[in-house]
């Protein structure tokens, strides 16, 4: 790859748009289900992931279910993505609403927005 085509390929990559939307991670061992909301879906997980893999995640609940089945009984699954081009206003209410719906829907306990 030459110099120019790295220059693009960082260019295209710090101008893409992060997902914004709803996830799950489910627990496979005991079928718990946990539901936030965030303004960058890929970011979210590697959060989640790294607070319960350090043993310090904010959620008590799902740090010990993580602390007991371990690491490859969590799934992290995208809900919902909403489009990239609303309203910078709007976003929280509609991911609030969204992430309301789908605890809800799913039986889950809500994860703090990140």
């Amino acid at each position: 790859m030459q110099s120019s085509e790295k220059k693009e390929a960082v260019r295209k990559f710090k101008e893409r748009k992060p997902l914004l939307g709803i996830y799950a991670v489910r627990c496979t061992v005991s079928g718990r289900v946990w539901v936030g909301s965030a303004r960058n879906l890929d970011a979210a997980r590697n959060r989640i992931w790294f607070g319960l893999r350090n043993g310090g995640y904010i959620e008590k609940d799902l740090q010990q279910e993580w602390t007991a089945q371990g690491e490859p009984s969590f799934t992290y699954e995208i809900l919902e993505t909403l489009e990239s081009d609303l309203h910078p206003l709007a976003v929280n209410d509609l991911l609030k609403q969204k992430c309301n719906h789908w605890v809800a829907q799913l039986a889950a306990k809500q994860l703090l927005p990140g």
